[in-house]
C-alpha cells in the first residue's frame, strides 16, 4: 500500500492539539513495550536508558515525549528538556515506517526535522530500519507481506 503524499486537515489538527498530549503518548510507550516484549524491537535498551524522546507529528498537533530505562519505555512529560526530537507530517512518518521512503531522504528534503542528539539519532534511525513489520499483525497488511 503506497502512502499519499496528504497532510491532515487543519481542522484535525486544531481538535488534536487541545488534547491532552499524555494518553497517545501511552498508546505510543505501550506498543514500544510489547515490540520489546516480543522480539521485533531489538533495542539495545542501554544505549537509550535515561534519554528523552520527542516525537512531533506536525500536521496533527500530536507532540508524544516518552523515555527509557534499561527495561522499558515510559510516557514524559513535555515540559522537559528532550535527548531527541523527530519531527514529520502523518504521511512522511507512515513512509519512514513503511520504507517507502528512507529517513535520510526526508530529512535531507526538510521533511523529517531532527533535533538534539545526534548520535542519538543514528542509533533511532538504524533500531527503527532493523524493524520487521511484517511480523506485528496490525502492520502485516499495510507491508503487503
Amino acid at each position: 500500500m503506497q502512502v499519499p503524499d496528504k497532510v491532515m486537515p487543519v481542522f484535525l489538527k486544531k481538535i488534536i492539539s487541545v488534547l491532552p498530549a499524555k494518553p497517545p503518548a501511552w498508546v505510543l510507550v505501550n506498543t514500544l513495550n510489547q515490540l520489546l516484549r516480543r522480539e521485533i524491537l531489538l533495542a539495545d535498551m542501554s544505549l537509550l536508558a535515561g534519554r528523552h524522546f520527542r516525537i512531533v507529528v506536525s500536521d496533527l498537533g500530536l507532540d508524544l515525549c516518552f523515555s527509557a530505562s534499561n527495561e522499558r519505555f515510559m510516557a514524559a512529560d513535555a515540559t522537559g528538556v528532550v535527548d531527541l526530537c523527530l519531527s514529520a507530517n502523518t504521511a512522511d512518518f507512515m513512509k519512514m515506517l513503511l520504507r517507502q521512503e528512507d529517513p535520510d531522504t526526508l530529512f535531507f528534503n526538510r521533511r523529517l526535522k531532527i533535533e538534539g542528539d545526534t548520535e542519538l539519532g543514528l542509533v533511532v534511525k538504524n533500531l527503527l530500519d532493523s524493524i520487521d513489520w511484517s511480523t506485528v499483525p496490525v502492520m502485516k497488511s499495510l507491508v503487503g507481506q
